[in-house]
C-alpha cells in the first residue's frame, strides 16, 4: 500500500490533474487492447478508453473463461438524484454483470455514508434510494442476478467492518485518505466490509470481486485489497473511469452543486437549458471557430457525446474531425446533444416510474428478488 503518496480525496470535488501520474504512483495497469479483446462482448466505455485502467481484472477474465462464478460490486450514496458521474457506474455494473449468468451484482445503498458525510437521517436517505434503484433497474440491471441492500440494515457488512478494523492502524488510514475525521474513517472501513460481503459464506464464499469506480475511489480499493490479503480473502479487482466533470467543467459532477450537474430525474426541457449553458471547446468568435476548428478535447458536450450518448464510434469520429476542421459550430453539437438527451429522459423516467413499486420491494424484502 503506497503510504507514502499523497491522498487520492474520495469524499472531495476535485478532477485530477493526471490520470497516467496517478497511474504510475499508485500502480494502477492500464487497460489494454489485448485485455479489452479478451471479454466476450465490449462496451463504449472500454473501447474509448474511459475505462483507463485497472486492478488485476484478469481474475474476471479467468473467470469468464472457465464459466467461474465473480460478483459486480459498486452502490450509492442515497443524496438525491442519479446524474451522468453515476450513471456511468451503474452502465459497468449492467455491463459486467451481463457477461456471464454466474455473476451476481452487489449493490450497496450507502445510507451510513449519506449520514456521516452529508448529515442526512436514514428515514431520509431511504425514500432517495428507492429512487435510485428504481434508475439502476430502468438502466438495466438483471433484478434476478443482484443483491441491492442498504448499509444500515447489513448486519455483515457492519460486523465484517468491526473485525477489518482489528488489522488497520490510524496511521494507515491517515496516510491512505489524508487527515479526516473519525467518522469518515469509519466509514471506510463500512466500505471494505461492503466490497467483501460477496466472499461471505451467506453470498456463496470466496470468489473474485470485480468494482467499477471512479479513480477518486481507490483508496477503498487500496485498503480493501490490504484487508483481503490479511483475512485470506481474495483481493477485489477493480476497474476505474475517468471522472464526469460538471458542465461548466471545473469540477467533476457532484450533487453538491445542482446546477452543474445532469440528473437522470431532470424536466428534459431543463436539461436541454443546461446543455446549451454548458463549457465546450469553441472559439471566441464563429470567423475564429471556421479558420482555427475547435478544441473537443475540452469540450464538456462533447465528453457527454462520448461517455453517454453518441453510440456509435463513426458518428462520434465525425464529430470530432468537423469541430477540429471548424466545420461543425459549437450550437450544432449543443442541438444534436439536447435532441438525444431529452429523448433518452423520456424514455428513461417512462421505465422508472414502471420499477418504483419493484425498488421499493427489493429495499424493504431483504435485498434479492430471487435468490441467485
Amino acid at each position: 500500500m503506497p503510504e507514502d503518496k499523497a491522498p487520492i480525496d474520495p469524499w472531495g470535488s476535485t478532477l485530477p490533474a493526471d490520470y497516467e501520474t496517478l497511474m504510475r504512483e499508485f500502480g494502477i495497469e492500464p487497460m489494454t487492447e489485448e485485455i479489452i479483446s479478451a471479454f466476450p462482448s465490449t462496451h463504449r466505455l472500454l473501447r474509448r478508453r474511459v475505462e483507463f485502467g485497472h486492478r488485476d481484472i484478469t481474475r474476471i477474465l479467468d473467470a469468464l473463461k472457465r464459466n467461474g462464478a465473480y460478483a459486480v460490486m459498486s452502490g450509492i450514496k442515497p443524496t438525491g438524484d442519479f446524474h451522468l458521474g453515476t450513471m456511468m457506474t451503474a452502465e459497468e455494473i449492467i455491463f459486467y454483470q451481463s457477461l456471464s449468468d454466474k455473476a451476481v451484482a452487489h449493490y450497496c445503498i450507502a445510507d451510513l455514508e449519506a449520514l456521516a458525510d452529508n448529515g442526512i437521517p436514514l428515514e431520509e436517505s431511504h425514500g432517495i434510494a428507492v429512487g435510485n434503484v428504481a434508475d439502476l433497474l430502468a438502466l438495466g440491471l438483471d433484478a434476478r442476478r443482484a443483491y441491492i441492500y442498504k448499509q444500515s440494515e447489513e448486519k455483515l457488512v457492519q460486523r465484517m467492518a468491526f473485525v477489518f478494523s482489528t488489522a488497520v492502524t490510524f496511521n494507515t488510514l491517515e496516510a491512505i485518505y489524508g487527515p479526516k475525521h473519525i467518522k469518515y474513517y469509519f466509514s471506510a472501513l463500512i466500505q471494505v466490509g461492503d466490497i467483501m460481503l460477496p466472499q461471505t459464506e451467506e453470498h456463496g464464499g470466496p470468489k473474485p470481486v470485480l468494482v467499477p469506480v471512479g479513480i477518486d475511489q481507490d483508496p477503498h480499493i487500496r485498503l480493501s485489497r490490504d484487508i483481503a490479503k490479511k483475512f485470506k480473502l481474495v483481493p477485489p479487482s477493480a476497474v476505474f473511469h475517468k471522472l464526469t466533470r460538471s458542465l461548466l467543467g471545473e469540477e467533476k459532477m457532484s450533487k453538491r452543486n445542482p446546477m452543474s450537474m445532469m440528473t437522470l430525474s431532470d424536466d428534459p426541457r431543463l436539461a436541454e437549458r443546461k446543455i446549451w449553458s454548458a463549457l465546450t471547446g469553441g472559439r471566441g468568435t464563429v470567423e475564429e471557430q471556421r479558420r482555427l476548428g475547435g478544441e473537443p478535447e475540452k469540450c464538456v458536450v462533447f465528453e457527454l457525446m462520448t461517455n453517454h450518448f453518441i453510440e456509435d464510434d463513426d458518428e462520434l469520429r465525425k464529430v470530432y474531425l468537423e469541430c477540429k476542421t471548424g466545420a461543425r459550430l459549437c450550437g450544432d453539437c449543443k442541438s444534436q446533444l439536447a435532441d438525444v438527451v431529452s429523448r433518452f429522459l423520456m424514455r428513461h423516467q417512462e421505465r422508472k416510474e414502471g420499477l418504483m413499486d419493484l425498488a421499493r420491494s427489493i429495499l424493504e424484502g431483504g435485498g434479492w428478488t430471487r435468490k441467485a
